[in-house]
C-alpha cells in the first residue's frame, strides 16, 4: 500500500521532530489539534504539519495514523480515531509509538481492531530524531512492514516480529534503565543534599564512578520538564513488571520521584524555556529547597 500522508497525534516534543522529518523527506503529514495546546499549535506549524478539522477528516486523508502522546492518553487517542473510522466507514493502520505495557498495547489494539482497522505496535528509543541514527522506531504486528515504509521518509524503523507486544516490551525494559537510573541518580543526589554531603558524595564519584557521574552531569539538568509525563512512563514499567510476576515497587517509586519533581517551578519550563546554563548542582539544590519547604508546609 502507498502512503498517501501520515496522520500524527500528536505534535509534541516527540511528536512534531517525527513529523517534520517526513514532511522534510516528502511525506505529507497531517494533524488534528483539537483540544491542544497553542504551544503544541506552534510546534507543528514550525515543522510543517498540515492542520485538519477533524478526526474524521484526519483518518480519511491519512492512511497511516501514528500514535505519539503521553502514555496515559493512549488508549483516549485510539478511542477518537475509532469512533472517526466507524463515522467514516475508513480504515487505516494505527500504529502506536507510545511508552506503553504490552497489555495496554493489546487494549489500545482491541480498540483500533474493533473499528475495522489495522494495529501495529511500536516503541520509540532514543530522542527527538533531529539528528540520523539517533533514534530507533522498534515494531512489531502483522502489519508492521507497512509502518516500514517510512524508512524510505528519514525514520529508522525496525520489525521484531509479529507479536503486539514485543516492540512496547523492549521500550518497557529499556527505559527501566534509562529513565530507572535518572529517578535513582536524582533522589540519591537530593538525599546527599539534605545530608549535607552532596559535594563530598560528587569528589568520590569523580573518582571512582566517573562514567556514571558524567551521566548525571548530562543527563538529569534536562529532566524536569519531562518528570511529569515520566510519572506514567513508569506506572507501565510498573505494570509491565507485575505482569510478568516481578515487584512493580521499584517503578512506582520511581514514578514517585518524578511526581515529587514535577511539583516543582523547574518542571513547569518547557524544553524551549528551560535555562540550559543551569548546573546539576544548582538542579539539586532546588529539588532540595523545595522538599525542605513542603516538609515544613
Amino acid at each position: 500500500m502507498a502512503l498517501r500522508a501520515v496522520g500524527l497525534l500528536s505534535p509534541g516534543d516527540m511528536g512534531h521532530v517525527v513529523g517534520r522529518v517526513l514532511a522534510d523527506n516528502g511525506m505529507p503529514v497531517l494533524t488534528c489539534l483539537q483540544g491542544r495546546s497553542e504551544r503544541t499549535r506552534a510546534l507543528a506549524q514550525r515543522a510543517k504539519i498540515e492542520a485538519v478539522a477533524s478526526y474524521e477528516e484526519l483518518v480519511q486523508r491519512a492512511d497511516l495514523i501514528l500514535s505519539i502522546l503521553v502514555p496515559a492518553e493512549a488508549e483516549k487517542a485510539a478511542r477518537l480515531v475509532s469512533e472517526a473510522l466507524r463515522e467514516t466507514g475508513e480504515k487505516v493502520v494505527y500504529v502506536d509509538c507510545n511508552a506503553v505495557s504490552p497489555a495496554t498495547a493489546r487494549s489500545v489494539e482491541k480498540i483500533i481492531e474493533e473499528a475495522g482497522s489495522r494495529f501495529v505496535d511500536a516503541g520509540i528509543i532514543g530522542p527527538p530524531p533531529k539528528q540520523k541514527g539517533t533514534t530507533r522506531f522498534y515494531a512489531s504486528g502483522a502489519d508492521a512492514e507497512q509502518f516500514a515504509q517510512l524508512r524510505g521518509y528519514g525514520l529508522e524503523v525496525r520489525v521484531i516480529g509479529s507479536e503486539i507486544g514485543r516492540a512496547s516490551g523492549l521500550k518497557m525494559v529499556y527505559a527501566a534503565l534509562t529513565k530507572g537510573l535518572t529517578a535513582l541518580s536524582t533522589e540519591l543526589l537530593v538525599a546527599a543534599w539534605q545530608m549535607g554531603l552532596y559535594r563530598d558524595l560528587v569528589e568520590e564519584f569523580r573518582m571512582s564512578q566517573a562514567q556514571h557521574y558524567g551521566r548525571m552531569k548530562n543527563a538529569l539538568p534536562s529532566m524536569p520538564p519531562k518528570a511529569r509525563r515520566w510519572v506514567g512512563e513508569m506506572e507501565e514499567i510498573a505494570k509491565t513488571f507485575q505482569d510478568l510476576s516481578l515487584t512493580p515497587r521499584i517503578y512506582q517509586g520511581a514514578g514517585e520521584v518524578y511526581r515529587f519533581v514535577g511539583q516543582t517551578a523547574l518542571a513547569d519550563e518547557t524544553p524551549e524555556t528551560r535555562d540550559k546554563s543551569r548546573s546539576l548542582e544548582e538542579m539539586v539544590e532546588v529539588l532540595a529547597l523545595h522538599l525542605n519547604k513542603s516538609a515544613g508546609e
